[in-house]
């Protein structure tokens, strides 16, 4: 492969027609990331812009625009890669097709990481401050890396290559109370860096870290990449850079020496400050929080860098590609991984970890004429156990014995569930449990509740597609709208904390289990039902980031029988703005109307904002 740094990806997307470079200056804050949004959002190609105002740097976005530019910059590789996942999930396909899978050892080759001496990324140096200090939303409390690779070894066993931890965890370069030596360093529940800093924090020395930005793209699908047991970081990046990873060897953490950028110190194992508030991926901020401090010994570049750069928000996003190509490499694996499940999609319109769709298997006692989940709650339970995926917040898993559901088709999907699911019995909660730390639906930081829906069995029901004629709402309730067939959204005044559940509760009480209302098997209530209504994706981004299932989740006719809740009528979700929940991220309206007179002024970016 060709790409080295950043400047090759743009070099190699020019080529391919898929780069615009933009030479008038452009303001880091706000403005750049009001650009890449707009071109997402439309289609549009990579953006380099060549003069970002108060830095020397070129600045590049939008490097993976979709699932088919992904491809295009893995073209020579992503084959081989699909075929050595094969091989490991099943060493026995060798023999069988010995000419499909002739590359493969070369591939493995290519996988192992090894030291340097010398590395282009340690070519120049240059302060913090002289890096692009990209501000993406109004509210977020300074600079952030937004495409960084944290890399991290294991202290009980330095120099151990096959322990070196690479993961995707967000940087604050500037504000807060951060001198001009440090940087935040935040990294969620349930990721790798976690267990180097618990053993540098036993140990109490300093975990040697360093943040690199840029080089193969390679290295920041990995830093992303949910892999099997086995299968390192940086030896997938290896195997999709075509390439081994060089690292830099010296006193200080690896640092990986085809970056564009290096920012090389340790985190202090009793130092925390301040982080954030961030625009985050689920549409939200998330707010500001004690994290841990990288204390910057180190700020390197190579000759020509440029800083790549992606913005977050409600999806979709740039970062909705890295979850489409995830999928497509790692749908192979789920079922090696979890015995009797065929798949498992995080809807990315949901914010992917609060909803999550799996496709398992009753195969134990087909004999049974029962078709109550049974082996579908096992299935549950492993995929809650299993990693990042032990996050989801609404897990709906069926059993589809013909094979012919297609987990990445939403609504399809839903009405398979909803047209077989008996709320009575299928309705199984976790509580008092973890959930994403970006999520602020729950009781606290990381604390929150699951709900695993189940469904197996022949359709119990036909699911309705208009509203019933003679639906009467209760007082305070209105305008209700179709979502899809055998889904209501229904608007309601503003969540209270002194009467925002009771409010839900009479509605609820409201109507008996045999009323019409209940022939929609699943009801939300929403804010703006107009807005819900208007698009799948709305509803699932209002439904899943605004719902704490133990507390949000409740039914007509409910009732709990030997601790198990149930409903016999409809499910109800309370799907409101709660006041604790982090505000939505808005758009600048002076940097809106800024980008909107670039538009007007023409040019080849002009059609995609």
């Amino acid at each position: 492969m060709k790409h080295r740094s950043t400047r090759d990806v743009v070099e190699d997307l020019r080529a391919g027609g898929l780069l615009i470079e933009v030479t008038d200056a452009v303001d880091p804050n706000l403005e750049i990331a009001e650009i890449q949004r707009r071109v997402y959002a439309n289609g549009g190609p990579a953006v380099l812009f060549t003069n970002p105002t108060g830095c020397r740097f070129p600045m590049a976005s939008n490097l993976f625009a979709s699932l088919d530019q992904a491809r295009y910059l893995f073209r020579e590789t992503l084959e081989s890669v699909r075929r050595l996942i094969e091989v490991k999930l099943d060493p026995s396909a060798v023999p069988k097709r010995p000419f499909r899978y002739a590359g493969v050892p070369l591939t493995a080759v290519r996988m192992l990481p090894k030291f340097v001496r010398r590395a282009p990324v340690a070519a120049g140096q240059c302060s913090l401050a002289d890096l692009p200090q990209l501000k993406c939303w109004p509210r977020d409390g300074g600079a952030f890396v937004t495409l960084p690779q944290v890399l991290s070894e294991d202290p009980t066993e330095p120099g151990n290559l096959m322990k070196i931890n690479l993961g995707m965890y967000r940087v604050q370069l500037s504000g807060n109370d951060y001198s001009d030596q440090e940087v935040g360093l935040h990294y969620q529940i349930h990721r790798g860096i976690g267990v180097h800093h618990q053993q540098a924090i036993k140990l109490q020395k300093p975990l040697r870290v360093a943040v690199t930005v840029g080089g193969s793209p390679a290295m920041t699908l990995a830093a992303v990449m949910p892999l099997p047991e086995g299968l390192t970081e940086l030896t997938f990046a290896g195997a999709l850079a075509g390439r081994r990873i060089g690292l830099l060897r010296g006193n200080h953490a690896p640092v990986y020496g085809d970056a564009d950028f290096a920012i090389v110190g340790s985190i202090d194992p009793d130092l925390t400050k301040r982080e954030g508030p961030f625009g985050d991926h689920l549409g939200y901020y998330s707010l500001e929080h004690p994290f841990p401090v990288m204390k910057v010994d180190h700020v390197w570049h190579r000759k020509g860098a440029i800083w790549p750069l992606t913005v977050v928000g409600r999806p979709p996003q740039e970062d909705t590609t890295f979850g489409q190509l995830i999928h497509e490499l790692t749908d192979p694996i789920i079922p090696t991984v979890i015995p009797g499940v065929k798949a498992v999609h995080a809807v990315d319109a949901a914010g992917v970890h609060p909803l999550l769709l799996a496709i398992g298997s009753e195969r134990y006692m087909p004999y049974m004429k029962e078709s109550a989940p049974q082996e579908l709650l096992t299935q549950a339970n492993a995929i809650l156990g299993n990693g990042q995926l032990s996050l989801a917040k609404y897990l709906m898993i069926a059993d589809d014995r013909s094979d012919a559901l297609d987990i990445h088709e939403i609504e399809t999907f839903l009405g398979f569930v909803l047209q077989r699911v008996d709320w009575k019995r299928d309705l199984h909660f976790h509580t008092q449990t973890t959930i994403d730390t970006l999520d602020y639906t729950g009781t606290g930081f990381n604390k929150g509740s699951k709900v695993v829906i189940a469904a197996a069995g022949p359709p119990r029901r036909s699911l309705p597609h208009e509203l019933p004629a003679d639906l009467q709402l209760p007082e305070g309730f209105q305008d209700p709208r179709v979502v899809m067939p055998g889904v209501l959204a229904i608007e309601c005044k503003s969540f209270a904390d002194t009467t925002g559940h009771a409010d839900v509760q009479r509605f609820c009480q409201h109507y008996h289990p045999d009323d019409p209302i209940n022939a929609f098997p699943l009801i939300t209530i929403v804010d703006d039902s107009d807005f819900a209504a208007r698009s799948l994706n709305n509803w699932l981004w209002t439904t899943f980031t605004r719902s704490n299932p133990a507390t949000d989740l409740t039914g007509i006719g409910a009732e709990t029988i030997a601790k198990h809740f149930g409903c016999r009528g409809s499910v109800v979700i309370d799907a409101r703005f709660k006041p604790w929940q982090a505000p939505p991220v808005i758009e600048d309206p002076e940097t809106v109307a800024k980008v909107d007179a670039r538009a007007a002024r023409g040019g080849a970016l002009a059609k995609y904002l």
